[in-house]
């Protein structure tokens, strides 16, 4: 099962939701985000939010669409996108994908990346992905990974989200790795790229923002 989200972030910075579309595949809508799913011909099994950015109108048409919502007051204690995104985890699914979250208040958009955090660390064992139509982004603990060369989004960034990362190994990479440690702040792993079809990167400790973008 795969559960993509989709919130109200600018329409302009969505990639092609139809690429996303699928048997196994369950839309989640969060507030204006519903209304941009219905727009699109997907229809969302439950939608998250207090709609205070959606008009009446449009709201009367979610509801029209949508057979059960979670409706919140404005005034809470987490957002509308941690309220969807732990029922996603609750339902234990291989793989959530995270639309429209990015651009516009960057307030939004650094809450939603460390929304990601609280799954890994309770090892939740489901991949989080935060999309968009340049970047992929994704948190990742302790261990190894192979990553697959992708046309479209040539360069790979590896951003400390901990003091340290240690033992940081990039093999197949333009700028290769062999054990360092990288620390908070600094900007060595960004704009690296694959030389052949795939590679691997590993370390020991921390926690790794990886973003995989296009110009």
């Amino acid at each position: 099962m795969h559960i993509n989200i989709l919130a109200g972030g600018p329409d302009e910075l969505l990639p092609n939701l139809n690429e996303y579309k699928g048997e196994s595949e369950i839309w989640v809508g969060v507030d204006r985000g519903v209304y941009t799913l219905i727009q699109k011909k997907i229809t969302p099994m439950i939608a998250f939010g207090d709609f205070d950015s959606v008009t009446e109108e449009e709201l009367t048409i979610i509801e029209e669409h949508v057979m059960e919502m979670k409706r919140f007051k404005p005034e809470k204690n987490e957002t509308d996108m941690e309220l969807a995104l732990n029922w996603a985890v609750e339902q234990k699914p291989e793989l959530i994908r995270i639309f429209g979250a990015t651009g516009g208040r960057l307030d939004h958009l650094l809450a939603n990346v460390q929304l990601m955090f609280k799954p890994l660390v309770e090892a939740a064992n489901v991949n989080i992905f935060l999309i968009d139509k340049q970047n992929i982004l994704s948190l990742k603990g302790p261990g190894s990974y192979k990553i697959n060369k992708r046309l479209d989004k040539k360069y790979i960034s590896f951003i400390p989200l901990t003091l340290e990362v240690k033992g940081l190994t990039l093999d197949g990479f333009k700028y290769p790795l062999n054990n360092r440690h990288i620390y908070i702040g600094s900007t060595l792993c960004i704009s690296n790229e694959l030389i052949s079809d795939n590679g691997t990167f590993s370390f020991s400790e921390g926690i790794l923002l990886v973003i995989r973008s296009n110009d």
